[in-house]
């Protein structure tokens, strides 16, 4: 017993371990069995797993990298294309001047530059009432448009007045100047020797000191170019003369004596056609007479400039004499010459200016491929366009994306690229036009970057399969679209095309929508117009429709919205809610809804306010204090509410006032101070202050408005200045 007790305490102790029943150690041998089967089960699903795991992300590298490389090919390819080099896109590089090729060979070719070069020289050499002014230093900076044959006339000045200075240098200063070989090049035309020294700069000003010297700087395009030369030109009373060329109007103006070349009168232009197509001495006149209509319209395309015109008779020369090949070349000046040798280099010549261009500009340049040729292009509705674009973008603090928008159409005209128009009665610029050869070469350009498909019976359409911003423009060809339309950003129909434009259903991330002087059916073409959640710019003016679709409410990001010319008695009340719209051009006859004042992002706006229209509206106005433009109508004036309401408008920089009936003066305005940026202030209709305001300065305003102003008694029609204005303290 004493053993067996004995046995039985180490089993006590240690019973999972060393003695257990055959039968219990059976099962737990199949359990440690059946728990090793599962983990290698488990271990096999995990490898499978991480082996899958690991194709897929193969897979995903390995497309990656395909897409790299097609990304690498399609990047060089617009290297290429764009002509990259450093941080920017530069002009194709020229070892050839290309304006070379349009000098003429002597001075008896040049046809209609007699005057300039008579104005110019004047400038020069005109003696004043004192007799002392020889000895003065003159400057006198051509500019204009390129191809208008600056080169040409400060050539001509240069040989006629040389012989009598001291010494003289003519200099072609270029887009990308070599300053150092510049400097040498002049020194060697001014002292008839190589430098000796390796500060040029020194050499030139000390070789020039008392002399009576002659320069000219031909085609300078930054002022900080002029800047630099201009500290190697001594500023004595020896007489110096200096001619500057350049196409930016800005440049020239900070140059001094900026004189601006003008175009070849009509005559003059067949002139120099006829005498490059048939080399005769003839005084204007086609020696063929079946060819004279043809050459007639052709010379109104090429607008007096001497550069198209040399270009056209080089091709209309190779034609002969057949009047179908004339007409031809006609229909082809602004919608895509031909390339030959001549168009070619007149469009290198007119590419530096593009390619002289910062980025933005450039954009807005090419922008204007969408219109038609000879189309006056209104300012306000292009910056509208570009804003929505995305083209422009704010400058200094508290500029408003349009002003920003001005300066960069103010820079395209100061550049001589585009044509101002001018409003006849205030002579302020209202639009421009685009020269056919500029449209040529933008268009051109805008084919090859793929930046508007134009689709106006001539072939541009660009070779991409994608259209980003679509052009209609001729409704006498076949305008079947065949590519997709789903990425188109930007659509512009003019009349004669509305047949033919997709239903905007085909459309899903448009930003523009410019249907201006189309016929709409009412209904029809604006069906889906609420699904264009991203319109930013939809343009309506004279579609002849009555009414806008209820959903104009889901286009939230709607900037621009122009109803104008058309019969639209209201605007559905959801306009309230486009919180983003800038830009609200309708009729006097079309009323807004209440709730006017959430649009607190509005700039622009005409307003009528008659007697059927809640005085409330005049509380809202007040809130938009964004505005800058403002044209509004009463029926009835209520002093107190409009003070109260203008007292609000802080931005305002243009305010039109209109009252309807009844003569009466608006003198409860005599004590508002008009906003500091105020520069246009136009009342009619027999509306008068009763005296002239204080902020107002009287020598900016005519005389016989004052003079009704302070008697109180009607007078021009425009009763106060519809021209800039300062206040008598000296502000703004």
């Amino acid at each position: 017993m004493d053993g067996l007790v004995l046995s039985c305490v180490p089993v006590a102790a240690n019973r999972s371990q060393q003695w257990r029943p055959a039968s219990e150690q059976q099962v737990a041998g199949g359990t440690e069995t059946g728990q090793a089967q599962a983990r290698g089960f488990k271990k096999h699903i995990d490898r499978s797993l991480d082996l899958l795991t690991r194709l897929r992300l193969r897979r995903k590298v390995a497309t990656e990298i395909r897409g790299i490389k097609s990304r690498v090919v399609e990047v060089a390819s617009r290297h290429e294309r764009y002509r990259i080099t450093g941080g920017g896109v530069a002009a194709p590089r020229v070892e050839t001047d290309p304006r070379l090729w349009a000098q003429p060979t002597a001075a008896a070719e040049l046809v209609g530059i007699d005057e300039a070069r008579d104005e110019v020289i004047r400038a020069l050499v005109e003696v004043e009432g004192n007799g002392v002014s020889k000895q003065q230093g003159r400057i006198v900076s051509v500019v204009g448009f390129g191809g208008l044959g600056k080169t040409s006339l400060a050539r001509v000045v240069y040989q006629r007045l040389r012989a009598q200075f001291d010494c003289s240098a003519f200099v072609s200063v270029s887009r990308d100047p070599d300053m150092q070989r510049l400097f040498q090049d002049m020194f060697y035309q001014l002292a008839q020797k190589n430098n000796a020294r390796t500060n040029v700069i020194d050499e030139i000003s000390e070789f020039l000191q008392s002399k009576r010297y002659f320069i000219v700087l031909d085609d300078i395009w930054d002022i900080s170019v002029w800047r630099m030369i201009r500290c190697a030109l001594p500023d004595d009373n020896a007489g110096y003369r200096i001619i500057t060329t350049t196409r930016n109007f800005n440049v020239a103006e900070q140059i001094g004596g900026a004189y601006k070349l003008k175009p070849l009168s009509f005559h003059n232009s067949k002139i120099l056609l006829y005498r490059r197509i048939f080399g005769n001495e003839n005084k204007g006149k086609c020696p063929d007479e079946q060819l004279a209509d043809v050459s007639d319209r052709i010379l109104k395309k090429c607008a007096g400039v001497p550069l198209a015109v040399v270009t056209i008779a080089s091709l209309l020369a190779s034609k002969g004499g057949n009047k179908i090949e004339w007409y031809k070349v006609y229909n082809s000046v602004g919608t895509g010459l031909e390339n030959n040798l001549d168009v070619s280099n007149m469009r290198m010549i007119l590419s530096l200016s593009y390619y002289d261009m910062p980025s933005h500009l450039r954009a807005c340049l090419l922008y204007l491929s969408v219109f038609p040729e000879d189309y006056k292009i209104d300012k306000v509705r292009l910056i509208e366009m570009w804003i929505a674009e995305g083209f422009v973008q704010c400058g200094k603090q508290g500029q408003s994306l349009f002003e920003a928008g001005e300066i960069y159409f103010n820079d395209l005209i100061n550049r001589s690229i585009i044509q101002p128009i001018c409003d006849w009665y205030s002579g302020l610029v209202e639009g421009c036009r685009v020269h056919d050869m500029v449209l040529d070469l933008i268009r051109s350009l805008s084919s090859e970057e793929n930046f508007v498909t134009v689709l106006n019976g001539v072939d541009h359409i660009s070779p991409s399969t994608t259209i980003r911003r679509l052009s209609l423009q001729n409704g006498s060809e076949d305008h079947s679209v065949t590519r997709s339309l789903k990425q188109v950003r930007s659509v512009f129909v003019f009349p004669s095309s509305i047949g033919k434009m997709p239903g905007l259903e085909s459309f899903r991330i448009l930003r523009v929508l410019a249907l201006q002087g189309c016929e709409v059916p009412q209904g029809h073409n604006l069906r889906h117009l609420g699904n264009l959640f991203h319109l930013r710019y939809l343009g309506l003016r004279s579609t002849h429709i009555a009414q806008l679709p209820e959903e104009i409410g889901n286009m939230r990001f709607l900037q621009t919205l122009d109803v104008r010319h058309n019969k639209i008695s209201s605007l559905p009340s959801n306009v309230v809610q486009l919180k983003q719209l800038m830009f609200l051009h309708i009729d006097w006859s079309t009323r807004v809804p209440n709730g006017i004042g959430n649009l607190t992002c509005l700039e622009r706006l005409l307003l009528r306010i008659d007697n059927s229209s809640s005085m409330d509206i005049v509380d809202e106005l007040g809130q938009l204090t964004e505005l800058r433009v403002l044209r509004i109508v009463f029926d009835e004036w209520d002093d107190d509410k409009v003070a109260e309401c203008l007292c609000k408008l802080q931005k305002l920089m243009s305010l039109y006032i209109e009252v309807i009936h009844g003569q009466r003066s608006i003198g409860g305005l005599d004590a508002w101070v008009a906003p500091h940026h105020l520069c246009r202030l136009d009342t009619r209709r027999s509306c008068w202050f009763s005296a002239l305001p204080a902020w107002m300065n009287p020598s900016l305003v005519p005389m016989d408005r004052c003079e009704g102003a302070a008697t109180g008694g009607p007078r021009h029609p425009r009763q106060v200045a519809s021209s800039p204005f300062s206040r008598s303290g000296g502000g703004p």
